[in-house]
């Protein structure tokens, strides 16, 4: 092949200046992200009928890094803080998270789970777990460690 023309060393490009394995990923990635938000929807309104997508992602964050105060949740998800606010609000509302007095700053608070939402997530994401079993059933567990480890250090890199 000659430099204009796609070849098979990585980053090859064709003569428009396209990176193909780079676009592939591109496009891999959209559907992926556009399911991902899809999924969240419906896991929310599993977890409670009211809630919005974006309220999995605050059961994610809230089971996987204990309590949090919300300043440090709207960082984290890169709201604002009247958009986390308003969020746990109505969370706390459906008796899903509480707040507490944050004993380093008794100025703040601290969002947590409640029992009832830490029970009503953790059904929910395990419904999902076993789903993703089902889908890469014919998957080498290596094959999904590997896409845990890839999809890590994408996130890691993402981060940074």
């Amino acid at each position: 092949m000659h430099g204009s023309e796609r070849g098979s060393e990585p980053g090859a490009t064709a003569g428009n200046g396209v990176d193909h394995e780079f676009l592939a990923l591109e496009l891999e990635l959209a559907v992926f992200l556009r399911r991902a938000r899809a999924n969240s929807g419906e896991m929310a309104r599993e977890v409670h009928p009211e809630l919005e997508a974006a309220a999995y992602g605050l059961f994610v964050r809230l089971e996987s890094a204990g309590r949090q105060r919300a300043t440090d949740l709207a960082s984290y998800f890169g709201v604002g803080k009247a958009t986390m606010s308003r969020q746990l609000r109505a969370l706390e509302d459906l008796g899903l998270v509480a707040r507490e007095p944050d004993p380093a700053d008794g100025r703040a608070f601290l969002v947590h789970l409640t029992d009832e939402g830490l029970a009503r997530f953790r059904s929910v994401r395990d419904a999902r777990r076993d789903r993703y079993v089902r889908k890469l059933a014919d998957w080498d567990r290596t094959e999904v460690a590997e896409l845990a480890r890839l999809l890590h250090q994408l996130n890691a890199r993402a981060e940074s």
